[in-house]
């Protein structure tokens, strides 16, 4: 998409805080960011909404998902499965679908957003 911000990133036609890329995905800082830590997870395909997607896109959202909890402990999180219960630490990963959903960018992303207790307004 000509228009679409988040291609322009994926096609490095616009900067960005990369922290992860590979042939599907691209993977960066928020640049308004609701926490501590808060970054996107972007398919280089320009899917406009999670609605959009379909049997032909389950692999995709699989990998973005299983993608989240990696970089979110990466960056710093701190939250790591241990099949014991609950932990310390922890992330919110997110998609916003349609204008009542809150999505701005019509473009699938996923946030992940952490810290300590970002949307209860602690930093």
């Amino acid at each position: 998409m000509d228009n679409c911000i988040f291609c322009k990133i994926a096609a490095k036609q616009i900067p960005s805080k990369t922290i992860f890329e590979d042939d599907d995905l691209i993977v960066f800082h928020d640049i308004r960011p609701a926490a501590p830590v808060h970054f996107l997870i972007v398919p280089k395909q320009h899917i406009p909404t999670l609605a959009d997607c379909g049997e032909a896109e389950h692999a995709l959202l699989g990998k973005m998902m299983t993608l989240a909890p990696k970089l979110a402990q990466e960056q710093g999180c701190g939250y790591v499965a241990s099949g014991e219960g609950p932990g310390k630490g922890g992330f919110k990963a997110m998609f916003h679908i349609g204008p009542d959903g809150g999505q701005e960018v019509y473009h699938l992303h996923l946030h992940v957003i952490g810290g300590p207790h970002p949307w209860r307004g602690e930093r």
